[in-house]
């Protein structure tokens, strides 16, 4: 019964996909940011895919 942890990580995912739409709406998006977030968000892809 993982399902809880599933989704849990799914609402980490979409919290990360909204934050890199705020930042990259912004009129100087920090690239950075965007990139750490990126990275973030396709861990937890992972561990999301690694539970299926």
């Amino acid at each position: 019964m993982q399902q809880p942890h599933i989704s849990a990580l799914q609402a980490k995912h979409a919290d990360i996909e909204a934050q890199i739409a705020d930042e990259s709406q912004r009129p100087l998006p920090d690239m950075a940011i965007i990139s750490r977030l990126k990275k973030e968000k396709l861990r937890v892809k992972e561990a999301i895919a690694g539970l299926h």
